[in-house]
């Protein structure tokens, strides 16, 4: 895959031509963010202060020595453990809707994390993040210097309204659903970038050809498949796409919604098998 920037989104475009677009946060949002951060480890420090005091109190080189490892750890590790355990977001971020992505629309790596939050030390030189703040103006993907080393941008991740399931609906039961924990760890698993191109997929399969078609929905089963192993006998005389439908299906239905629908399925096809 490989990225643009247009009007203030970042368009991904795919080898098989499915182009989405994902919305930049601008430097605005992104310094709300950072004040809230701010805040959290603020008062994370306050409260090491507390305990440390009472170190000091006994061991007076210790007791310093510990504040600034703990000083460090708070103040670069912050960012950098909730980047890489909440997918590129941080506690400011995620009220904010703000998300890091990879640059080129593919994985966000711990390396990429890890240069964009060292590099924090030289953007917010001299004070306040003067120098990020400048060249994230001037950058036209809103990129502070830890961004472009790292080949990373933060984009706003507004809520996705649901689609009409009914396009996408071909009658079968969805063997997926017999599994819940399954389709939960894979709803924790998805981005919304990736739910919306495996959507954009099924909704627009008529427009490709049908071997583009066909290697489109393989490549597609093949990474959804990757991130949760659902049983043999679940996928088995599936075709990738009806796969994918499947996915779309259960990353998009609401729970309450469709529980006594799915179980009512579910019944009439263990009548039918039987």
């Amino acid at each position: 895959m490989n990225g643009s920037t247009t009007s203030n989104q970042l368009v991904i475009r795919t080898p098989e031509g499915v182009t989405f677009g994902l919305p930049l946060a601008s430097p605005l949002p992104r310094m709300l963010a950072w004040l809230i951060d701010v805040f959290v480890m603020g008062a994370a420090l306050v409260l090491f202060s507390k305990l440390l005091n009472l170190i000091g109190l006994v061991a007076p080189d210790l007791g310093g020595a510990l504040s600034i490892l703990v000083w460090l750890a708070v103040s670069t590790g912050y960012g950098m453990a909730l980047e890489w355990f909440w997918r590129g977001q941080t506690l400011g971020k995620k009220v904010l809707r703000l998300r890091v992505v990879d640059a080129q629309g593919l994985r966000l790596h711990f390396f990429q994390v890890f240069i964009r939050n060292v590099l924090r030390a030289v953007d917010s030189m001299p004070l306040m993040y003067l120098v990020g703040g400048l060249v994230s103006l001037l950058s036209p993907r809103y990129q502070r210097l830890g961004d472009i080393a790292a080949g990373t941008v933060v984009i706003r991740t507004p809520k996705f309204s649901l689609p009409d399931l009914e396009q996408i609906r071909t009658g079968k039961f969805n063997s997926l659903r017999r599994h819940p924990h399954l389709v939960a760890r894979l709803r924790q698993k998805t981005t919304p970038a990736e739910a919306a191109l495996a959507l954009q997929a099924v909704l627009r399969r008529e427009e490709f050809t049908p071997e583009k078609r066909v290697e489109l929905f393989r490549e597609l089963a093949a990474h959804f498949s990757q991130k949760v192993a659902f049983p043999q006998e679940v996928c088995e005389g599936l075709s990738d796409e009806q796969f994918i439908r499947n996915v779309v299906e259960v990353l998009y239905r609401a729970e309450s919604k469709n529980a006594n629908a799915d179980k009512t399925s579910s019944k009439s096809h263990e009548n039918v098998a039987a």
